[in-house]
């Protein structure tokens, strides 16, 4: 199984100092190694970024910084595991390097899964 693991915090105004640089590039590397982290990425500040959203029919974009949002996604990673159990505890453990903020967790769907992901929905 494929997770999308969402980590959400509040928005930092400096970058990270090189002991938690040090420590996040650590855990990627082990993560890699054994092959329960298939990719990361961290998000640059939301000054940067834009939000494109479609409503009725009408398409609008709204420039950063977001500072009406309490926290902001900071990072992503796609882990693999063999159940939600194990995925839940891999945020866990990541959560204990970083600073305060959550993993939202999404199963990634799989092959085939898609065709059946409606039929299933609606049940």
């Amino acid at each position: 199984m494929r997770f999308l693991s969402i980590y959400k915090t509040r928005e930092r105004s400096t970058p990270p100092a090189q002991e938690e640089i040090a420590q996040m590039g650590k855990l990627v590397e082990e993560g890699m190694k054994a092959g329960w982290l298939l990719a990361t990425e961290g998000c640059m500040p939301t000054a940067l970024g834009a939000r494109v959203r479609r409503a009725e029919g009408k398409t609008t974009v709204i420039d950063g910084p977001f500072a009406e949002t309490r926290e902001v996604v900071g990072g992503f990673a796609i882990l693999k595991a063999n159940s939600k159990a194990e995925a839940i505890q891999m945020a866990k453990d990541f959560l204990q390097h970083v600073a305060d903020g959550e993993c939202e967790l999404r199963q990634l769907y799989e092959g085939g899964e898609c065709a059946g992901a409606k039929d299933a929905a609606v049940a």
